[in-house]
């Protein structure tokens, strides 16, 4: 403030509400209706106290308050046809005290109206009881019909259901008894509670995570079967060196053949397409996955480590980065199990045999058109064939647990069994070399029986 006005300098802090009450008697009074509407206008959004000491101020000086008192809202809506009833009963006691004021009736007048009022009122009752009771009736004639029909619709519903439990119970009685692979729960492992809904979630989701079978006519121009076929030859000796376990092979091949599916690639790159996809299932399989200078040692570095990392990004996108699909050997397992329920000990040579019996499609291209489960089935019903042809290779139980019938995997065993045949003049040779050794009890140089159509 100017140190030669006449105004004491205030003690206390100065709002701007206080500046505004202030002003009529420091300064230049302006008019009241003006003023305050100006102050207002400034500054819309003060504190509750401001807002209070505003309005106490507009009322001193004999303005309007800034909010109306609101009215009654009670009838508002009382123009509708459906509001017309909703009068408040104080308000009805005290407009019929003024009509009798105005216009007083006489006693046999008020009599003769409330007897005529009662009596209408009566029939009004009457007739509104009358069509309840109709309806009443209506309706529970209508309940007794539709009980009657749903009786009878119960009644043959149950039939239906008592004669469904009837042939369900024949079926069983003759159907031979099949052996329970879960009834052991002491391997935690084994998922025996959930082992059933887990294996047919696998058969559905075979069906929608497989490559094409056809992708080498449709979308490769520079790369051929046989290409390919030596490539899963050379990832088999691959797998061997590193130690890997048998699944990360089945997912590499799945993986190639599902890039191959989408992208077209140069015949230079499909060795890079096969490490790169052999590390993508290391990753995903293994517990030490070996690295990318590994792989590209195994090529003898004709590959380099950029190139490993750009084709991996490829690959990851055209996929989607969709790995969790079930492999042949995903369905091995399970059935090689049921083949040996019956068994006191497991057998290790056909579950060798079977084994090598699978890695052998993985060479052959032809064998995409079958499904994962179909072949693992195939696997075994040729395996059992191949090391005991004294009996059926197929039983109830195998056939409860694959729901393959043996008229079912007669194109799977039949192909199969021609690969195996040819399997021993086959320049690939790293499967055989592979199950040729003493600790796979050498069931690559088993011999091939013919296999006769009457088995299936």
């Amino acid at each position: 403030m100017r140190k030669g006005a006449n105004i004491v300098e205030p003690t206390f802090r100065v709002t701007r509400a206080r500046a505004a009450a202030c002003k009529p008697s420091v300064g230049s009074e302006a008019p009241k209706g003006q003023g305050q509407d100006r102050l207002l206008r400034k500054n819309p959004k003060r504190s509750v106290l401001d807002e209070k000491n505003n309005n106490t101020t507009a009322v001193s000086s004999g303005q309007n308050k800034r909010r109306a008192v609101l009215k009654d809202v009670t009838n508002i809506c009382c123009d509708n046809n459906s509001y017309k009833n909703c009068i408040i009963p104080a308000k009805i006691t005290k407009k019929t005290t003024k009509i009798t004021k105005k216009n007083p009736i006489k006693p046999q007048q008020v009599s003769a109206q409330t007897q005529s009022t009662a009596v209408d009122h009566i029939v009004d009752l009457d007739k509104n009881v009358i069509h309840q009771k109709a309806t009443h009736i209506a309706e529970s004639e209508n309940t007794n019909r539709i009980g009657k029909r749903v009786g009878s619709q119960l009644q043959s519903f149950s039939k239906k259901g008592r004669n469904n439990i009837h042939e369900k119970k024949i079926m069983i009685a003759t159907k031979v008894d099949f052996t329970d692979i879960d009834s052991d729960e002491k391997d935690p492992l084994m998922c025996s509670m959930y082992a059933h809904e887990i294996y047919n979630n696998l058969r559905a989701s075979e069906l929608i995570h497989r490559p094409h079978s056809n992708f080498m006519e449709t979308m490769q121009r520079d790369v051929t079967q046989s290409m390919r076929g030596v490539l899963v030859d050379w990832l088999v000796e691959v797998s061997e060196e590193y130690k890997l376990v048998p699944d990360t092979l089945y997912l590499t091949v799945y993986l190639i053949d599902s890039f191959l599916s989408q992208q077209y690639i140069e015949r230079q790159k499909l060795q890079l397409l096969g490490i790169t996809c052999m590390l993508i299932a290391s990753k995903y399989e293994e517990m030490c996955a070996p690295s990318i200078e590994e792989f590209c040692f195994i090529t003898d570095n004709t590959y380099t480590k950029s190139e490993v990392v750009n084709m991996e990004g490829q690959v990851l996108n055209e996929l989607n980065f969709q790995f969790s699909t079930p492999t042949t050997k995903t369905f091995l397992r399970r059935f090689l199990r049921a083949a040996q329920a019956s068994n006191q000990s497991p057998s290790l040579e056909l579950e060798f045999l079977a084994n090598y019996l699978a890695e052998l499609t993985l060479i052959d291209y032809n064998f995409l058109v079958f499904v994962p489960s179909n072949v693992a089935a195939s696997v075994v019903f040729l395996a059992r064939w191949m090391l005991d042809q004294s009996r059926h290779p197929w039983n109830d139980t195998l056939e409860h647990y694959t729901s393959y019938k043996p008229s079912d995997l007669k194109n799977t065993v039949l192909a199969l069994h021609v690969l195996r045949s040819s399997d021993i003049s086959s320049p690939l040779n790293a499967i055989r070399s592979k199950y040729m050794q003493d600790k796979f009890k050498c069931v690559a140089s088993l011999p091939s029986p013919q296999v006769p159509e009457t088995l299936f």
